[in-house]
């Protein structure tokens, strides 16, 4: 007698993180250039260690080439033991993606990983994640974390909306 077996979708993850808080804004300096304060660079070490508890891996690391969000995301990977070298600058999450292209820009993924963190900036990281799922109303705050989960072999068959949100995890309850 044949044995069936079921098909087990693969899930898919995208781990989005707000960067921390920032140097104030000053004429002498590049929006672009801001740094994390001392507090945001703390506050990083703590969520990055709080995501580490529930996630064993980040998979593709994506970020905003402005250097606040960049920080972030070498705080977060050193918390992982990962090489800075696996943080891929992605010019989109800080120049900004239209919300009518956010779906589009996740389906572009290659197949290689089937978890995605990305760090960025408001509004954009908050509207990535409603149009991800569309129970989220909130913002992400400063150093938020929010993971999203899809039932899909492949990152183009995920659907508007169409996320489970895992969790949703804000340094004030935290800390």
């Amino acid at each position: 007698m044949k044995e069936t077996r079921k098909k087990v979708k693969r899930i898919k993850k995208v781990i989005l993180v707000r960067h921390s808080k920032a140097e104030a804004q000053a004429p002498e300096f590049p929006d672009f250039e801001r740094s994390l304060t001392t507090k945001g660079k703390t506050i990083s070490k703590v969520m990055a260690n709080i995501l580490k508890s529930k996630e064993k891996e980040l998979g593709l690391l994506l970020t905003s080439p402005a250097f606040r969000a960049y920080e972030t995301a070498l705080i977060f990977s050193k918390a992982y033991g990962l090489d800075h070298d696996r943080i891929r600058l992605c010019s989109e999450l800080y120049s900004g993606i239209g919300s009518n292209d956010i779906i589009s820009f996740f389906k572009s993924f290659s197949e290689d990983h089937d978890t995605v963190t990305l760090f960025g900036h408001n509004s954009l990281i908050s509207d990535m994640a409603r149009a991800l799922n569309s129970g989220v109303t909130e913002e992400l705050p400063k150093t938020g974390i929010i993971c999203l989960s899809f039932v899909a072999d492949k990152w183009n068959l995920i659907e508007p909306g169409s996320g489970k949100t895992d969790y949703f995890l804000k340094p004030k309850s935290r800390l």
